[in-house]
């Protein structure tokens, strides 16, 4: 009798387990990519949340930040499972709308995280006030070249809100406060850290006075890296890098690269999993989470606070 007590007791505590697992709001995270270690760590923090939070998350991207077609497909599965809200870190600001109309139109909440889009659907999005950290980004190359002399950028993409807001904050922020520097040519490397190499050579051959260079993104960053050094410019071309990373870390240890924006890719995570719980409850939300942004370079780049932000 006891025994079999003891055995209807589990059977009861593992149904509740399993009603309590089929219970648990599931929410769809479709990201930009999936190579980048900016994105693992965005992974993380939407995992660490969602165990914080009890509920049931997918995350993934496409392979590359070129591939607009292959996450419109997962953006697709994503929505055939009918989660209770949908986050989308968009490729494309603009082709991913009738996709996130048809997920307005099946009641799913949207919740863009890193890079917004052109249309009032998402409920929030969770971002770096990219503009603001592009600009913070100018002011330091102005500092490191003297307000004087030609600059370039690799930027990601034209199309995604983060690279149009890293190169119009930077660009702008150039016209508007230092009449001396002259921005010589803008290329797009997809995030590739190999075309982005190739693409900064061309720059570099181009514009023998070359003063400095902006990577707009951990791929293109790297790709700035590679070039600089593969020419022989070390401590000829001042370059400044956005996100984070084992080559940029080292890089701006040794000197190559003067310093960086790194995001809060943990927290953007995290913080969009958060949104997309309270979404699904109706609770209000603002437009626009900042997850916050720092500079950091050889001076500060183990203070607790920046390292938290930092991954390798």
């Amino acid at each position: 009798m006891k025994r079999f007590l003891i055995v209807s007791l589990m059977f009861i505590f593992l149904i509740g387990l399993s009603i309590t697992s089929a219970q648990r709001p599931y929410i769809a995270m479709v990201s930009k990519g999936f190579q980048h270690q900016f994105w693992q760590a965005v992974k993380s923090g939407a995992e660490k949340a969602a165990k914080d939070l009890g509920v049931t998350i997918t995350f993934e991207g496409p392979e590359s930040e070129a591939m607009v077609d292959k996450q419109i497909e997962m953006l697709q599965a994503a929505l055939a499972k009918k989660p209770a809200a949908l986050c989308i870190a968009a490729l494309d600001s603009k082709a991913v709308i009738p996709y996130l109309e048809k997920a307005r139109q099946m009641g799913i909440p949207v919740i863009g995280f890193d890079s917004g889009v052109d249309s009032d659907i998402p409920v929030t999005t969770v971002a770096t006030d990219n503009i603001k950290a592009a600009g913070h980004a100018a002011d330091k190359m102005a500092e490191f070249i003297g307000r004087i002399g030609e600059v370039a950028l690799v930027v990601h993409d034209q199309t995604s809100r983060t690279g149009i807001d890293r190169r119009d904050g930077f660009v702008n922020r150039i016209k508007q406060k230092y009449p001396l520097i002259k921005i010589v040519d803008i290329q797009y490397g997809g995030g590739d850290h190999l075309k982005s190499t190739d693409l900064t050579k061309a720059i570099i051959q181009a514009h023998p006075r070359l003063k400095g260079i902006f990577g707009a993104n951990e791929g293109s960053a790297i790709g700035v890296i590679n070039a600089v050094r593969e020419m022989n410019k070390v401590g000829k071309i001042v370059v400044i890098g956005y996100d984070s990373g084992k080559l940029q870390i080292e890089a701006i240890k040794s000197g190559l690269m003067k310093g960086a924006i790194t995001q809060n890719p943990v927290g953007m995570g995290y913080m969009a999993v958060e949104a997309a719980v309270k979404a699904i409850k109706g609770e209000k939300l603002p437009k626009f989470i900042d997850s916050g942004f720092y500079w950091y370079d050889k001076t500060n780049i183990d203070d607790p606070k920046i390292r938290e932000c930092l991954y390798e």
